[in-house]
């Protein structure tokens, strides 16, 4: 389906006083690729984007990781047994509510295809999926994401991110505009520390970029265009931090936490009905899955050496979710229904480069 024309995205304020990354993307973090599948075809506005930890088999080489669950209005399958052994073992899935299922049947049945022995001999999978509703675009009744799709995002991985209507980011909704995909990075000492996010949250007064406060003129600009009706929230946003900074699980929790200092910087108050969760992980070493394999030996980060982690996080998480709205573009989808890009709203953001 043709879009409308988009509005260049010109590039938001750099949050913070740490520099990024070369890209500016989580996959500075060495060996993190990104994938994504897009379904935009009338009333499907939909897909998945899949985050891969490194280049080899996640099932037998797992990264230490945990979650945060800010707000838990969500659907997500996965993160129980994330919070209670502090591996991952599959790459990451973001979709919309709907298509958890599918996601996570087609994650299971990759790492059959890899390895036989899982659900017999050996222990099953964990699947991971996140998800946002994007039922205001997306005919998400339609049910039409699938282990194809999940499968393609996977073969699309790469270290150059595409942004903003792409993925799981194409039907999603973030202060009354178009959300969806944003990324970023900063370097914090000898580390990096990246963030992506799927932002589908927001009432359109919260809007805060870079500390101003534009919502109160983004609403009235809404309403003027009959674009929009005053409602509670009733989004979410997952934000998945990655870095190479050596750190256990426990450590891995922190970080993830940290994702909503800068979530609230741009006016969110972790609403009734925004499911909000976090997951961080660490590329530093890998936990074998075989029992008898040695374990490694890693000298973690002290506690005391934590803050600068702690800044890099808050402020990729800030400046992924400025990514996903400079990066997005209108798009029109299920019975009309139409969400505008925030530059061609507010052009004049588009000048405090």
């Amino acid at each position: 389906m043709p879009h409308e024309p988009c509005v260049a995205p010109g590039v938001p304020p750099h949050i913070g006083d740490l520099p990024a990354g070369a890209r500016n993307a989580i996959t500075d973090v060495p060996g993190v690729r990104v994938g994504h599948c897009t379904l935009a075809d009338g009333a499907l506005q939909t897909g998945v984007t899949v985050v891969l930890p490194h280049a080899g088999d996640p099932y037998l080489d797992k990264v230490p990781a945990a979650t945060a669950v800010l707000n838990g209005f969500g659907k997500s399958i996965g993160l129980v047994q994330v919070d209670e052994l502090g591996v991952l073992e599959t790459p990451i899935a973001l979709t919309n509510t709907f298509a958890v299922g599918a996601v996570a049947q087609a994650q299971i049945r990759q790492a059959i295809a890899s390895h036989a022995e899982i659900g017999r001999g050996w222990p099953t999978v964990n699947p991971l999926v996140f998800e946002c509703n994007d039922g205001y675009l997306n005919d998400i009744q339609a049910m039409a994401v699938g282990e194809t799709h999940y499968l393609q995002a996977c073969a699309a991985a790469d270290v150059d991110v595409a942004q903003g209507a792409v993925g799981a980011g194409r039907g999603m909704s973030a202060f009354g505009v178009k959300g969806g995909i944003g990324t970023a990075s900063r370097v914090a000492g000898p580390y990096r520390v990246g963030a992506m996010v799927l932002a589908n949250y927001g009432t359109p007064s919260m809007l805060t970029v870079a500390g101003r406060r534009v919502g109160p003129e983004l609403s009235q600009r809404l309403a003027a265009a009959s674009a929009t009706e005053s409602a509670p929230e009733k989004g979410s946003i997952i934000m998945i931090v990655a870095t190479d900074a050596p750190l256990d699980s426990r450590q891995l929790g922190r970080l993830a936490r940290r994702a909503g200092a800068g979530l609230a910087r741009t006016g969110s108050v972790y609403g009734h009905g925004s499911g909000d969760i976090a997951l961080a992980f660490s590329t530093a070493y890998t936990v074998p899955h075989d029992g008898a394999a040695p374990m490694p030996a890693v000298a973690m980060v002290h506690e005391a050496a934590l803050d600068p982690l702690f800044h890099a996080v808050a402020d990729s998480v800030e400046q992924a979710i400025l990514h996903a709205l400079w990066h997005a573009e209108t798009v029109s989808g299920r019975d009309g229904h139409c969400r505008q890009h925030l530059l061609a709203l507010m052009p004049e953001l588009k000048s405090d480069d």
